[in-house]
């Protein structure tokens, strides 16, 4: 899969207030879309299919699983969540850069074949902050919310492969340097070196101009 268009990939530990800055983000930066995944998780109340994912079977899954047609996908808690290629592929050729909202092992299997993308992880000030903010969420059980917590602990722990960490203490800070990050991403070398190539070309021995 090659394209002129950029991938970002952003992922966070439940409760690390990912989806709002994410939100946020997209409203700053129209030039960036949000690629819904796929899922065979029940669809739950307020949710509408195509808006927060594409609910979809797990044959259909399956069958997509085996013809190649997801960039990456994960099993978590029983259910199947996955990025299909043709939705990135289709954003990129209307123009735009392409946000994937991702857990650790989605992205990791997206580096492993496609190295040059810009993984982003969202980080809480604490894990005693992270731990208030999924109480006072009121919508987990105490049983879920230490699984949650005993999540967060596994993908902090294996998040050394992303390039980018942000740390949502203050989330106007925080959506600026993820804005930052966003800008600053266009501008890496691998992204230039076309441009450079092109300068050289149009100068001659001695670095004159050619006619």
């Amino acid at each position: 899969m090659s394209s002129d268009g950029d991938l970002f990939l952003i992922a966070a530990p439940s409760g690390a207030g990912k989806t709002s800055l994410m939100r946020a983000l997209l409203q700053q930066r129209p030039g960036l879309a949000l690629s819904v995944s796929d899922t065979t998780r029940p669809v739950r109340p307020g949710e509408i299919d195509g808006e927060q994912y594409h609910f979809v079977s797990v044959e259909d899954f399956r069958r997509g699983i085996e013809e190649g047609e997801y960039l990456e996908h994960a099993e978590v808690y029983g259910n199947y969540y996955g990025t299909r290629r043709d939705r990135v592929e289709s954003l990129w050729a209307a123009g735009r850069d392409v946000l994937l909202e991702i857990d650790v092992q989605g992205a990791e299997q997206i580096l492993d074949s496609h190295p040059d993308v810009c993984t982003i992880f969202i980080l809480p000030p604490s894990m005693a902050v992270l731990a208030e903010r999924l109480r006072t969420r009121g919508s987990d059980s105490p049983e879920v919310i230490d699984r949650r917590l005993g999540e967060a602990r596994r993908e902090i722990s294996a998040c050394g492969s992303f390039r980018w960490m942000v740390v949502n203490d203050d989330f106007d800070q925080a959506l600026a340097d993820l804005l930052a990050i966003v800008r600053a991403w266009p501008l890496r070398r691998g992204r230039r070196q076309a441009l450079v190539k092109s300068l050289l070309d149009e100068t001659g021995a001695g670095g004159t101009m050619k006619d």
